[in-house]
Parts: structure tokens; C-alpha cells; sequence
């Protein structure tokens, strides 16, 4: 599983870049010990205090882009600025306690060779420490602290990834002792991706198909599916019903590696937030903090792109809206997107308009198939 190893990192331009181990349980034990005795030995020391928890900086301006020389893949990685979780500043005090109980949770959970979603540790840690956790939210910054502090993925602290992904189309994928499953007669509804990455890492996988097409909505895979699109263009289809979750940016990483030759083509709206879901999956994200490289692939832009509107009836454009412009600004800032992918963003800010998928079946339902075939035929991706 694991795809970045640190031999690799000699091929990076930056060697002053933090990334997240991939470890055996006893290993992730070890450093939540290493931690819990580090952190006694300040305290029980002649001059005693409180030590704080440093933490690798994952906001945006600790952000750095890596390519490795011997790939097309160019990865989001964070770099070696500290911030801390203190419990001597007022405002830091139950963030610095939360760190703890998340690490204590996940000790247990590894013990006992167990594996939970972060959705199951926000109720568990809920019911013993409401004082603490009051949110989802506060969970999953605090799963990210801890990837931080002991610098190791969130699927070796034991915290398994809730997946929405699915797949369709020209492979056939078996997991250990089971039948292998078609996926071209999955219908629309898919074959349904696990969140369990070592049983994902153990599938076998064939395919004849020639492309991978990345489908940002639900509602397009579903037609794409049941329109049998694979069987015109050779393709597997893959979804995540939005910004992909870890365990379908794992599955496309895994087929990227076994099919090296099969193009990744993303299919997304044409306004910000498709344009943020496809440079995820191409880039990764500063949100996955230390694990932010891990799985990026190199995926083409099909569509929609600004050459495409001609295609689409001027009444089915719609404004921009607050959050497009949000995610605009946050995509010109950061230092990763290619010349041609600003363009596109410049004309959708120029024009303050956005296009979604759908706006094609003004051609006709069966018009998608068509377009794609033409696309790819083409080779009209960037």
C-alpha cells in the first residue's frame, strides 16, 4: 500500500517535505507511547511544565508542489513549519486535550485489531468525552492533529475511510476468495467501493478497457451506466458523488498503477468547485493535511471546458455563485494549477458564469454518449 515509499523521496526536487508513514499497528503503538513519555518526562523533570504538541503546519502557505523526475504526476506536499496545540492558551486548551483523547482512542482501537469510520469514533468519543467533542468537525481536525503529531496515515491509527465511490464499465475486480464481480453488469447502481484500503489493495483487477472516465455527479455515472457507455468507448467509469473521499482516490491510484496506460479523464461542471474535485484527484489536497500527495494521479481535463458552451444553450448558464467565487480565489492563490486550467478559471471569472453536465441534453438524452466518443476520439483533454 505503500505507493510513496521514502526511497522515492530522492527523486523530489524539495527534500524538506513531511509526509504521513504507512505503519503497522505496533508501530503507530510505539509513537503514541514515544508520545505519552515524552510528554511525562517534561513533566516529571526538576523544572516541570506542560509541553506543548508540535504539529506540522497545514495551512495553505505551508503548501509546496513536488514533481517526481520519474513520473507525470506532480503531488501537494506540506513542508517542515511547526504550529502547536498548547493547553496553557486559553483558546488551545480543549484542541490540546482532544489530541489526547483521540490518540488514547486509537490505541484502544488497534489493541484490539479493530477498524472504525471517523463518523463511529465522533459517536464513541461523543459518549465518553462530550465535554470535548460536540461535532464531527471537531473529530476530523483532530484525526488530522494527530496524523500530524505522530506523522502516519489515518488508515494506520485504525480509522478506516467512509467511502461513497463507485464503479462501472469494462473491469472485472475480485476480492480474496470470492467470485470476481463484472462490473459492466453492475447497471447503474455500480459496484460499490469498499473504505477498507487493504481490501482494496488486495483486489485483482482485469480490464480490456482503454480509458478511465472520472464522472464528478452521481446522476451522470448513472446515465453514463445505463446507457452502456463502455461498450461504445472502452472505458471504466468512476464516481465519488462529489469531492472524492480517501478510499475511491485509493481505488483510481491502485488502477492508475495497474493499467499505466489507460488515460484518467475527469468528466465535471464547468465552474470552480469541478475544477477544485478534478485538481484533488490530480494533486491531492492541503485538507488531507500530511497524507495531501498520497494518491494523486495524472488526470486530464475532458470537459466541461470554456469551448464547450457552444455546445450549450445560453438560458442553461447560470450566475456564479458565493461559493464559486470562494473556491476561485482559493484555487488562483495556491502555486499548482497549470497555465491552461488559470485560463479556464479566468474565463469562468470573466464571465461569472457556470455550466453543469446536464446542460448537454439539450442535444438530446443520448447526446453525452456522443460527446464523450468525440472528446476522446479527439484526444480533446488537457
Amino acid at each position: 500500500m505503500d505507493d510513496l515509499s521514502k526511497s522515492d523521496m530522492k527523486f523530489f526536487s524539495d527534500q524538506q517535505l513531511c509526509f504521513a508513514d504507512i505503519l503497522l499497528p505496533h508501530e503507530v503503538q510505539a509513537r503514541i507511547q514515544v508520545a505519552v513519555l515524552n510528554f511525562l518526562k517534561i513533566l516529571s523533570s526538576p523544572d516541570p511544565e506542560i509541553s506543548d504538541l508540535p504539529l506540522i503546519n497545514r495551512k495553505l502557505s505551508n503548501s509546496r508542489v513536488s514533481e517526481g523526475i520519474l513520473t507525470d504526476v506532480s503531488w501537494i506536499f506540506l513542508s517542515h513549519s511547526f504550529c502547536s496545540r498548547s493547553l496553557m492558551k486559553a483558546n488551545a486548551t480543549k484542541a490540546f486535550i482532544r489530541v489526547w483523547k483521540v490518540m488514547e482512542m486509537c490505541f484502544e482501537i488497534l489493541i484490539q485489531d479493530k477498524r472504525v469510520t471517523q463518523r463511529e469514533l465522533f459517536y464513541k468519543l461523543l459518549c465518553d468525552s462530550p465535554h470535548y467533542f460536540s461535532s464531527q468537525l471537531q473529530v476530523n481536525r483532530t484525526i488530522q492533529d494527530v496524523v500530524a503529531l505522530l506523522r502516519c496515515s489515518r488508515y494506520s491509527l485504525g480509522i478506516m475511510a467512509s467511502s461513497k465511490g463507485l464503479v462501472a464499465g469494462r473491469i472485472l475486480l475480485q476480492e480474496p476468495n470470492q467470485e470476481a464481480v463484472d462490473c459492466s453488469a453492475c447497471g447503474s447502481s455500480g459496484y460499490a467501493i469498499s473504505g477498507d484500503l487493504n481490501l482494496l489493495e488486495s483486489l485483482i483487477m482485469k480490464t480490456d478497457a482503454r480509458y478511465i472516465v472520472v464522472v464528478e455527479k452521481h446522476a451522470i455515472f448513472q446515465r453514463l451506466a445505463e446507457d452502456n457507455v463502455f461498450n461504445q468507448i472502452p472505458s471504466i467509469l468512476l464516481t465519488a458523488k462529489g469531492y472524492p473521499d480517501i478510499a475511491t482516490r485509493f481505488l483510481l491510484h491502485r488502477m492508475s498503477r495497474a493499467f499505466p496506460d489507460l488515460p484518467i479523464l475527469a468528466l465535471v461542471d464547468w465552474n470552480p468547485a469541478g475544477l477544485a474535485i478534478l485538481s484533488t484527484y490530480k494533486f491531492g489536497s492541503i485538507g488531507m493535511g500530511l497524507e495531501a500527495y498520497r494518491y494523486a494521479c495524472n488526470v486530464k481535463w475532458l470537459g466541461l471546458r470554456g469551448d464547450d458552451l457552444q455546445l450549450i444553450p445560453q438560458q442553461s448558464l447560470a450566475p456564479l455563485k458565493p461559493r464559486d467565487l470562494q473556491i476561485a480565489r482559493s484555487l488562483i492563490s495556491s502555486t499548482i494549477l497549470q497555465d491552461n486550467y488559470r485560463q479556464e478559471l479566468a474565463v469562468m471569472m470573466q464571465s461569472g458564469q457556470r455550466a453543469e453536465i446536464e446542460a448537454l441534453y439539450f442535444n438530446g438524452y443520448d447526446y453525452l454518449v456522443k460527446y464523450l466518443a468525440k472528446k476522446i476520439v479527439q484526444a480533446n483533454y488537457i
